[in-house]
């Protein structure tokens, strides 16, 4: 049950009208966490990969060392900074240590998922370099293995990101077994590693069956990221510090509105992101036409003005129809782009990516957090969402 202070915002909409900008620009301390973040994992993984050496060397060489360094090789330190900030909110101290263990932990189950959604998608780029299964195709044709290169190469990576789940199991895992709140952090865990993966598998069978739902669209966007980006991170943060229920249900309330606006976020980006900025291949998602709120706002607006021009270039049917070839690929990623421009869907996402922002902060509030924390929370939100860092009670408000 929910507590007064707070009530739980929904997927469909945020909680309540937005409020106006208010000042208060927070510091932004999200670059000394990302550092600590990652020196910690440097050491973790020097220990891991001894390891792994003594299991065997060619094992340690070819898929242990490509998940250290895909691991501290780029990523957005996203969730250790949600953690710190649950943590905060709930009384914890400033001694990083622990959050940025269950930090780690997120950061090495990321790598998981990064790897296996690459292998599902076909993608060849991840932050900026070859995906792994990329890596391994070549390791395949430079050493002129028998058999197929493509075969060989998913199967390696789903088992180097089977790997990276491993480690973050162990690591989350000893933390709780050093925490008087163990319980309940490991409970966060289980559960959110669930939701992961019937996210990862409702925006597989979405773009399978062609969906256009606009509230499938909203569930993915909220196991995927809602949950597991935002709303779990701060809940295993509080946790971490022993939060009371009515603080943890303002605080998924504020995990779920600002998760949603960071999806929301990304879905722009797919469409509209620089590569060089995104680290991923310009018109991924238009390309295969993925299920996103983006797109499934599109459609919407495009069926209720009777914009027949974009139910044909949006629709599940629109990329497999003319002339095939890269040029014809980035024909259709242009014309969607116009599409999501004309039927308002853009300005309707980051509209809402706003509202839900806004929301966040208040429902973070609600949970008691201080003003430093409060500050940290809507600086990351800011760069999470795209939005400007601001919150209630800050100077000017």
């Amino acid at each position: 049950m929910l507590g007064p202070r707070a009530t739980r915002a929904g997927t469909g909409a945020s909680a309540g009208p937005c409020p106006g900008t208010v000042g208060g620009r927070a510091p932004d301390t999200f670059g000394g966490i990302a550092a600590a973040v990652d020196a910690f994992l440097a050491d973790h993984l020097r220990t891991r990969l001894e390891e792994a050496r003594q299991v065997d060397a060619v094992f340690a060489g070819e898929v242990a060392s490509r998940v250290a360094t895909f691991v501290l090789h780029g990523g957005k330190r996203l969730r250790t900074a949600f953690v710190r900030c649950g943590w905060l909110a709930a009384g914890g101290s400033d001694d990083p240590g622990t959050p940025l263990r269950v930090g780690a932990a997120l950061e090495l189950l990321q790598a998981c998922a990064l790897v296996h959604d690459d292998v599902m998608d076909g993608s060849p780029v991840r932050r900026g370099a070859p995906a792994v299964h990329a890596q391994f195709a070549r390791l395949h044709r430079e050493g002129r293995m028998h058999g197929s290169a493509t075969s060989y190469s998913a199967t390696a990576a789903v088992l180097a990101g089977d790997l990276a789940l491993v480690w973050a199991d162990d690591l989350l895992t000893g933390t709780a077994l050093g925490s008087p709140y163990g319980g309940q952090l490991h409970q966060e865990w289980q559960a959110m590693r669930g939701e992961m993966v019937a996210g990862q598998y409702l925006d597989m069978r979405a773009q399978a069956t062609g969906s256009s739902d606009e509230a499938q669209a909203r569930k993915i966007a909220t196991l995927k990221s809602a949950l597991y980006t935002v709303e779990r991170p701060l809940a295993l943060g509080a946790s971490l510090a022993g939060a009371d229920a009515l603080a943890m249900d303002a605080l998924r309330s504020a995990g779920r509105c600002a998760g949603l606006a960071f999806q929301l976020h990304d879905d722009l980006l797919g469409a509209f992101g620089d590569p060089a900025v995104t680290g991923k291949p310009a018109d991924e998602d238009l390309r295969t036409r993925k299920l996103t709120g983006l797109l499934a706002a599109a459609l919407r607006l495009a069926e209720e003005s009777g914009d027949t021009e974009a139910l044909a270039v949006l629709g599940p049917e629109a990329t497999d129809t003319g002339p095939e070839g890269p040029e014809a690929g980035e024909g259709v990623a242009g014309r969607m782009r116009a599409a999501l421009e004309r039927t308002g869907a853009r300005r309707v996402v980051e509209e809402e990516i706003a509202c839900l922002s806004a929301s966040s902060l208040r429902h973070f509030a609600d949970a008691g957090a201080d003003e430093r924390a409060m500050a940290e929370f809507a600086a990351l939100v800011a760069r999470a969402a795209g939005t400007a860092a601001s919150y209630p009670g800050g100077e000017g408000a």
